[in-house]
């Protein structure tokens, strides 16, 4: 075990990394392969997966987080079966029912990505009206990655209002921005919540939205907060209901979020943990996909044969190693505070 302000020795990441790419099995967040890394440590698997958009000071947190979950392991659980929610990239209305199955029966919740460059309202309208007729029960809720300016969110909202939705994930970029657009709901009779991802995960001070009030509740996830724990405290500070969802991980950064969800006191909302599903392949075996809209508390422990068969090519496990070199000089220059 190490003290969670020390990173693993250099040397010891490298020499325990599997950098493995995963096919989509539908274009999701403008990815079409997922590339992480895997570790294993004392306590278990990790990944380390920041976006290739991502810089190196920005990628630290995963890297903390995957040196937690690997040298540490997770928190004790409250509970061992988290519900999910399935989730429905940009693709056409027609594409729906394909995606849908993806995540088997007993779906509840649903999240459904909106404000699509290249697309436009109709094309988002169309999309939540085609997972409504085929889950007239389910909880929806849209989520945009602040694709909206705070006008075309409230008549975006207004109009997808209608198909009854919970809440619109980051429907705008800035923490302002959230602001006027839960007010802009309110004054308009809209009963549409607001809830905080990028503005928690990729802002430097991760309570900034909750002092605003600017969110009804935050999104949160394990690796780009810097691991389980640290995620843990900001719910705490925040004292706003948490989501928490995956950042596309694989089964063993899925893992991670698990640990995350079973630790929160309260869960109220279905966990955007089934992405996996989205992926045609996985490292695991029996990748960690949901039942019935749950998912079990368990360890994700690669195949040997499935890591050597999804692993890189050279030049891509060159590029990832070259940047886990990066961030850990980074890391280990700046302790996490």
């Amino acid at each position: 075990m190490i003290p969670p302000e020390t990173l693993p020795p250099l040397d010891d990441l490298l020499a325990r990394a599997h950098v493995v790419a995963l096919p989509m099995r539908v274009r999701f967040r403008g990815v079409e392969v997922r590339e992480s890394v895997l570790v294993r440590g004392p306590a278990g698997w990790a990944e380390f997966g920041p976006f290739p958009e991502y810089g190196d000071a920005e990628s630290t947190a995963w890297l903390r987080a995957a040196a937690d979950a690997a040298w540490r392991g997770f928190p004790p659980p409250r509970r061992t079966r988290i519900p999910v929610n399935a989730t429905v990239p940009a693709v056409p209305a027609a594409r729906v029912r394909e995606v849908l199955a993806g995540f088997g029966n007993g779906v509840r919740a649903v999240k459904i990505k909106v404000a699509e460059r290249g697309q436009d309202l109709a094309d988002d309208d169309a999309r939540v009206a085609a997972v409504r007729a085929l889950l007239p029960e389910a909880e929806l809720r849209v989520d945009a990655n602040g694709g909206w300016d705070v006008p075309t969110a409230l008549a975006a909202l207004d109009l997808l209002g209608r198909h009854g939705l919970a809440y619109a994930e980051q429907p705008v970029p800035t923490i302002a921005g959230l602001a006027a657009v839960r007010e802009g709901l309110a004054d308009r009779g809209v009963p549409v919540l607001v809830a905080a991802d990028e503005s928690v995960r990729r802002e430097s001070d991760p309570l900034a939205v909750a002092r605003a009030g600017a969110a009804d509740l935050i999104v949160v996830k394990a690796a780009p907060l810097g691991g389980v724990r640290r995620a843990l405290d900001v719910v705490a500070q925040a004292g706003l209901p948490a989501v928490v969802s995956s950042a596309l991980d694989s089964s063993v950064g899925i893992r991670a979020g698990l640990a995350l969800a079973a630790a929160l006191p309260e869960l109220p909302y279905a966990c955007g943990l089934g992405t996996v599903s989205l992926m045609r392949e996985d490292v695991l075996r029996v990748p960690l996909r949901p039942v019935g809209g749950m998912l079990e508390l368990q360890d994700a422990v690669p195949d040997p044969a499935q890591l050597e068969r999804l692993a890189v090519p050279a030049d891509r496990r060159r590029w990832w190693l070259d940047r886990l070199r990066r961030v850990h000089a980074l890391a280990g220059a700046a302790p996490q505070a």
